[in-house]
């Protein structure tokens, strides 16, 4: 566990190092990758950077780099799979984690030696205890001993007194043994069952060089965009959100004083954090106010925009708030400024008469300078869009550069392309979600629901993408749960599939817990898609860091489906 003198401990060890980064494809690992190499820019470490987006990238670049390096940094990659067995390393390499992916696989927890996981002190990982699932090869030793020593001239009579009790003792070490193997079965069910997330990796770093007093207001407003990862993928729930921010907020108030000189406040070099309460609309300040409502999920869904009588609800929601239909849809940096001043309010004050008791969000915003104000969840979208941007055909890692560096705050030209991908993707969202509603195309399985969309449907080639599938996923399954009428089907997860590669006949699945109120967001399909991919001999690959995303032969699928229905009925 990370205490903080063990965080120094491990790092004075890598900075004595040449190290190999290898960071997966998320905006949270982008987020702490920066953050580390600010780090190791500091004490002028040696690395190299190596982007991977699954499993099979993992093991490659492994296999290419463990003669030149010892040193491994893995960020949100690598913790819950048993490393050593997929890697086999020399007993010389070590590796070091940083992953919020739960649960962490038992072996990792528990080999100290080569793999160091870098988890907050307070995360509380519930993993079993050490005896109920490793048993000494001692112990084991003794069991297969205790025949082979009759011949000592006893009496016969005495002999077979002791050969009997040698028997039952035998007997009864078996049976101890299988039954202490099927708790252990169990115990490690329950405890690998659901997938789920930890802390963000961008602010177990960011704690990292706040321990090592080497933190600075860039590394804070990674850390912060990395946690609104978490919240804009909806891998955490509600209470963990507000809990993080709150930690973070205490970061926030020491470095950025009220009173600082307000004349330098306006250098571009001047970066100012704030905290506030902002509105949930997606991108508004860089779009305009009637785009941002028709393409953000939690407004799109409550006022049911893909009907003709929820475009009448928006259009009542507008008249309510008072605001001129012209001004709604022009571009909000150039709305009235009388209107804008006192915008959160009344559209809050509107959206609560129209059911949405939810749109005010604690969150960060960040000033460049005079102009340049991105709020984190703006910097979220954007560089998730240009990670997955399939607009220019080229290799994945150009992507994952650029969306690297618009994280830095000389790169806006960099963002501003990511705000405009994101816009076109959101609207991508919204579009597809609307079809799959209109069309009937979501369809209950019995023990989730089912959707799957086909090859030509437009924009499809975007959710060939695991975060836009997600993403696309999780706004489906909102919206679907506020248009139907069937309680049961409210209360479903839901199981995506869109069309991978045409030539090699595959598609991507993916599975997303039910959206309910209290859902701990714990995802049990990662297991289930094992497990009928194993009894159906399904040709599938399991090569994302999140177990709930797989890839399949489409030939396969209904075969894989049947077998899920009967596992989770």
């Amino acid at each position: 566990r990370l205490t903080p003198l063990l965080m120094q401990e491990y790092f004075i060890l890598l900075f004595l190092q040449r190290v190999l980064l290898l960071v997966a494809s998320d905006v949270d690992a982008l987020c702490a990758c920066k953050i580390l190499q600010a780090l190791f820019q500091c004490d002028h470490v040696q690395y190299t950077l190596v982007p991977v987006s699954g499993w099979q990238e993992l093991e490659t670049a492994f296999l290419e780099h463990k003669d030149q390096f010892k040193y491994f940094v893995l960020i949100n990659c690598g913790a819950n799979v048993d490393l050593l067995e997929i890697l086999q390393p020399e007993e010389d390499t070590y590796f070091f984690v940083c992953d919020s992916h739960r649960p962490i696989n038992v072996v990792n927890v528990y080999n100290e030696t080569q793999i160091k996981l870098l988890v907050k002190q307070d995360d509380d990982l519930e993993v079993p205890a050490y005896d109920d699932i490793f048993r000494d090869e001692e112990e084991e030793e003794d069991e297969e001993e205790g025949s082979g020593n009759e011949s000592d001239g006893s009496e016969p009579s005495e002999k077979r007194r002791r050969f009997e009790e040698e028997v039952i003792e035998r007997t009864m070490k078996r049976r101890e043994r299988r039954e202490w193997e099927a708790r252990r079965r169990e115990i490690l069910f329950d405890y690998e069952q659901y997938e789920y997330h930890g802390t963000s990796s961008a602010m177990v770093m960011f704690d990292l060089a706040w321990v090592m007093s080497k933190d600075l207001n860039d590394m804070l407003w990674w850390a912060i965009v990395g946690l609104t990862d978490q919240w804009v993928q909806d891998k955490i729930t509600q209470m963990k959100y507000v809990t993080d921010i709150g930690v973070l907020q205490r970061h926030v108030s020491r470095h950025n004083h009220r009173h600082q000189d307000e004349d330098n406040s306006l250098s571009i070099d001047c970066v100012r954090i704030a905290f506030e309460y902002d509105l949930r609309l997606a991108l508004y300040q860089h779009w305009s106010l009637y785009e941002s409502l028709c393409n953000t999920s939690y407004t799109s869904a409550s006022l049911k925009l893909w009907s003709v009588q929820g475009q009448k609800r928006l259009q009542e929601f507008l008249a309510d708030m008072g605001l001129p239909l012209k001004q709604v849809k022009q571009k909000f940096h150039s709305m009235d400024i009388s209107l804008k001043e006192n915008l959160r309010e009344m559209i809050e004050e509107s959206a609560n008469k129209f059911g949405m008791k939810d749109l005010r969000v604690q969150t960060f915003s960040i000033h460049f300078g005079f102009k340049n104000k991105f709020s984190a969840s703006d910097i979220v979208y954007a560089t998730a869009s240009l990670m997955e941007n399939i607009e220019k055909e080229g290799p994945e890692t150009t992507n994952f550069i650029k969306a690297l560096d618009s994280l830095s705050r000389g790169n806006l030209d960099k963002l501003h392309q990511g705000l405009d991908l994101a816009k076109k993707q959101l609207r991508a969202i919204q579009q597809t979600v609307a079809s799959c509603i209109c069309t009937n195309l979501v369809i209950s399985q019995g023990p989730f629901l089912y959707c799957a969309l086909m090859e030509g449907t437009p924009d499809v080639k975007l959710f060939s993408k695991p975060v836009s599938l997600c993403l696309l996923s999780k706004y489906l399954l909102k919206s679907f749960v506020c248009s139907t009428k069937n309680k049961r089907c409210k209360l479903l997860p839901l199981v995506m599939a869109a069309p991978m590669d045409v030539e090699q006949g595959t598609v991507i699945m993916v599975g997303i817990p039910p959206e309910t109120e209290s859902s701990d967001k714990k995802n049990f399909f990662g297991r289930a898609f094992e497990k009928a991919a194993e009894s159906t001999n399904s040709r599938t690959l399991h090569n994302h860091f999140d177990m709930s995303i797989i890839e399949l032969k489409t030939e396969d699928r209904s075969k894989f489906l049947d077998a899920l229905i009967s596992l989770l009925s």
